[in-house]
């Protein structure tokens, strides 16, 4: 099978059962997305395929349909996403467990739309954060949203 991951080509020799996940932590080595709830709940293992959003301990590495980005590709080697920028300013971070997640959710949220309001963020940013930061995520949200509306 073969996979895209982060601009890198690879050639697995997996079960197309097998969730995304475990793929990129147990056979790439790729450790930024995390393992939560193992339901797609809490968000945690949350990756883009394609730039959509998705929650890679349910989803089938048989099923992906494209390049798969997550965490540590979503910037350029010389730059953070606005996303991640937006993080260390609020200083969204406590534990860190989920944030890989959340920036991932975050940012295919305002690769959709350009200027999310309270609501929107609300509807698209599903991901569970135990140390409750949620008033921080929106403010960076808000912040990525406006460095990425200046860069245009």
């Amino acid at each position: 099978m073969k996979l895209k991951v982060n601009n890198v080509d690879y050639d697995l020799d997996v079960e197309a059962e097998m969730p995304l996940l475990w793929v990129l932590r147990d056979e790439l080595d790729i450790k930024g997305p995390k393992y939560g709830c193992g339901i797609a709940q809490c968000g945690a293992c949350t990756v883009h395929i394609d730039g959509q959003a998705v929650r890679s301990c349910s989803y089938p590495v048989g099923a992906v349909q494209g390049a798969v980005t997550t965490i540590e590709g979503l910037g350029t080697p010389d730059a953070l996403h606005a996303v991640q920028e937006a993080w260390i300013e609020h200083q969204v971070a406590q534990c860190g467990y989920c944030q890989p997640g959340q920036i991932m959710a975050a940012a295919a949220l305002l690769a959709q739309q350009v200027a999310p309001s309270d609501d929107d963020i609300d509807n698209a940013i599903s991901n569970l954060c135990r140390c409750a930061t949620y008033p921080r995520i929106r403010a960076a949200i808000k912040t990525a949203a406006a460095k990425l509306q200046g860069a245009a």
